[in-house]
Parts: structure tokens; C-alpha cells; sequence
């Protein structure tokens, strides 16, 4: 029976992963898409999101069935939790993507002048994601906790590059107002990634630990832990 349940986990592993993969590849191509202006790659992004959508639905039907079917102990429990809570998180991640996917479609022009930081930004919150769930895997804690610390970057990304976008408004009078605005919201949406990305840290630290920084207590122990 625990033969069982352990491949049960190695397969909620496996598809994590595959799901913070598909994230890491909406994130790029999506800033592909920006850098680019390609409204048809831009498409492709939104229609990737439904894949990422089901991936949820596929992952919480096995923890669910792990739950049920199981009695796992504390340890265990605490990783079908997190996983629970990263799939909505990652959920998440994939919706903003297309956000920024539909902010190429909707523009009439060519996003991508210079927007370098930009590219920058999408990068670490790409790796923030990889890591994240990397860590979930590996079970590696330092790595969690080192995702949690890389937040406080992306956001120094964003600030900055809204200052940048902000004085080029000033500069031009409003000449290419909504290009910019436009590229305010992609940062802010690669910022809300961060974040997310963040919580799943937090969850994989939790997993680990029994504790969640934001209510700093010490899940019930069980026999069996």
C-alpha cells in the first residue's frame, strides 16, 4: 500500500513540475510576443493557458484521490496541501501571462522599444517559478527560502522600471501614452508573477517545515510524522 501511495507522489511530482514548466514557457512567450509585437504569438500564449487551466483540474483530482483513498501521515499531508495551494497560484500565473498576451493583441504598435529591463524582469520571475517548484521536488529548503528572498529584486525591477516609463510620459507629453501605460501593466503583471511565485515558495517551505510564514504556526502533529 505505501509502494502505492509513493508513486502516487512521484506522479504529483512529475506533473508539478511539468505545470511550472508550462508556466516558465507562457512567461517567455509572452514576453517574446511583447518584445516582438507578434499578435499570433501573443494568441498562442492564451490558448497555452487552457493546457495550464487543465493541468490544475488533473492535479487537484490526484490529491483529492490521495487524501480520500490514503490516510497519509503529517509529513505527507502537509506536501498534498502545498501542492493544493501551488496549482492555484500557478493557475494564476498562466491567467497573467495572457494578460500580458492580450495587452500585444490590443495594441496597434510595436511594444518593444525599449523595454530591456523588461526582459530582464521576466527572466527572474521565470526562474523564481523554476525554483519554486524545483524545491517542492528536491525538498530543498535553502532554495524555497532563497526564491522568498528573490521577491524583494522583481519588485525592485518593477519600481524602476516605472520610473523609466513614468518620465518618458513627462518627456513626451503623452505622445505615446497608451504604449506605455501598456508597458506599466506588463511589469505589473510580471510583478504579480513574483508574488505568486513567492506563495509557492512559502508552500514548499511549509511542506518542509510544518510552519507558514504568515501565520507562524506549527501544524498539529500526528502519529506516524
Amino acid at each position: 500500500m505505501r509502494n502505492r501511495f509513493d508513486r502516487q507522489l512521484e506522479l504529483l511530482e512529475e506533473k508539478l513540475t511539468h505545470m511550472g514548466e508550462l508556466c516558465e514557457i507562457a512567461i517567455a512567450n509572452a514576453t517574446r510576443s511583447l518584445q516582438e509585437g507578434d499578435a499570433g504569438q501573443a494568441k498562442a500564449v492564451i490558448e497555452a493557458d487552457m493546457e495550464i487551466d487543465q493541468m490544475e483540474k488533473d492535479i487537484e483530482r490526484l490529491c483529492l484521490r490521495l487524501l480520500l483513498q490514503q490516510q497519509p501521515v503529517a509529513r505527507d499531508l502537509r506536501r498534498i496541501s502545498a501542492a493544493l495551494k501551488m496549482i492555484t497560484d500557478m493557475e494564476r500565473i498562466g491567467d497573467q501571462t495572457s494578460d500580458i498576451a492580450e495587452i500585444v493583441i490590443s495594441s496597434k504598435h510595436n511594444t518593444a522599444t525599449d523595454i530591456e529591463e523588461i526582459g530582464i524582469m521576466a527572466d527572474a520571475v521565470s526562474r523564481m517559478v523554476r525554483d519554486s517548484v524545483t524545491a517542492y521536488v528536491s525538498k530543498n529548503l535553502t532554495l524555497a527560502r532563497n526564491v522568498i528572498l528573490a521577491d524583494d529584486t522583481v519588485d525592485r525591477y518593477f519600481e524602476e522600471i516605472r520610473e523609466q516609463l513614468i518620465a518618458c510620459i513627462q518627456e513626451e507629453k503623452g505622445a505615446h501614452g497608451k504604449k506605455i501605460f501598456d508597458l506599466i501593466m506588463v511589469t505589473k503583471y510580471l510583478e504579480r508573477i513574483g508574488d505568486h511565485a513567492t506563495n509557492i515558495a512559502e508552500w514548499v517551505e511549509f511542506s518542509i517545515t510544518g510552519i507558514h510564514r504568515n501565520t507562524e504556526k506549527q501544524s498539529d502533529a500526528v502519529p506516524g510524522e
